[in-house]
């Protein structure tokens, strides 16, 4: 398989190198937009999009003791007074370089390349971001690998802060208005305690409204309402590298089907990743050039998994060895998905 086969499964585009299509069986199992403009004027949801400068949520929109001194990041968290997936116009916002068909890993597959300068939406420092995308059948499995790298190139600073993942909500029942009926299994039951205003208090706890890691559990047509970020490792502030790529795979989610038989597994090298069952997405009405009506799509018509390292390590002392990055270091993360049909 080659992402760049006029059959391929996978469409991307170069503003945010975003993931428009990801095909499984013939059915597109992301919720996307139908030209690529729309990305431009439709897409406050981050539809596919690279998250950066960083992901998540930046408590209070503020780096401290950051090259001495501090930063005040966008506050663009609703009612929330936090900076969150980068600021208004991060990098899922951005014009990409690309894509450009490389060979990686002994696969075929897409480069896309996005500088972002210092003081970009608040963020110290000239930095080089590179998305690889390369996809494979592995049997009946269609499988897309994500890797991500980030250097700090400029001289403004000695150091800066940064993580990068996808934001893409999947469907695998998508004739159906909703994921209501979306069979769930995660990897972990720990999550981050949150604060009033969507941040980490710092504790790790259980989550309480489902089983047991490696069990199951159903989506209803407004239960369980879930917007957290799980952790696979916690010893992640102690233990887990700045470029996680030489890290293992470990299991963060599969979603299934019984209607369609559509699966989706995703693996990554990253210690947490945000669960979102999508109540609060709308994804408004689009014309196409040819007149075509595409129809709104609301609250809990996909569920978005992001492999990230933890909310507001950027903005959290003890935290911030996971995301800082300095002159000479590479930042990096590697993430599979796999999508089969029963």
């Amino acid at each position: 398989m080659s992402v760049t086969d006029p059959e391929a499964a996978f469409t991307f585009l170069s503003q945010g190198a975003l993931i428009q299509e990801f095909k499984v069986a013939g059915h597109n199992i992301v919720q996307s937009l139908p030209e690529a403009r729309f990305y431009k004027s439709h897409n406050d949801a981050y539809l596919g999009e690279t998250i950066g400068r960083t992901t998540n949520r930046v408590k209070g929109a503020i780096l401290e003791n950051l090259n001495g001194q501090s930063y005040k990041l966008a506050v663009n968290d609703g009612d929330n007074p936090n900076s969150l997936h980068g600021g208004f116009q991060g990098w899922g916002k951005q014009d990409f370089e690309g894509p450009k068909p490389v060979n990686r890993n002994g696969r075929e597959g897409v480069q896309f390349r996005y500088l972002s300068r210092d003081g970009e939406e608040g963020y110290p420092g000239t930095v080089e971001c590179f998305v690889w995308y390369t996809a494979a059948m592995e049997g009946e499995k269609t499988v897309l690998e994500i890797e991500y790298q980030v250097e700090l190139l400029g001289d403004e600073c000695e150091e800066t802060v940064c993580g990068v993942t996808n934001h893409s909500y999947f469907h695998v029942n998508p004739g159906m208005p909703t994921t209501e009926g979306t069979v769930v299994t995660l990897g972990t039951d720990q999550f981050l305690e949150l604060d009033r205003h969507q941040t980490p208090t710092g504790r790790i706890a259980t989550f309480p409204l489902f089983p047991r890691p490696g069990n199951s559990f159903t989506l209803g047509a407004t239960e369980p309402a879930i917007d957290d970020c799980f952790v696979i490792d916690n010893t992640a502030p102690q233990s887990c590298p700045l470029d996680s790529r030489s890290l293992p795979l470990r299991h963060l989610a599969t979603i299934s089907h019984p209607d369609t038989g559509l699966s989706l597994e995703i693996q990554s090298t990253e210690p947490a990743f945000q669960f979102y069952t999508g109540d609060g997405l709308y994804i408004p009405e689009a014309k196409t050039d040819k007149d075509i009506i595409i129809s709104s799509r609301g609250k809990r018509s996909g569920i978005a998994i992001e492999p990230s390292r933890y909310v507001n390590c950027a903005g959290r002392e003890e935290w911030r060895g996971m995301c800082r990055l300095r002159k000479g270091e590479l930042w990096g993360a590697k993430s599979v998905y796999r999508g089969w049909k029963e």
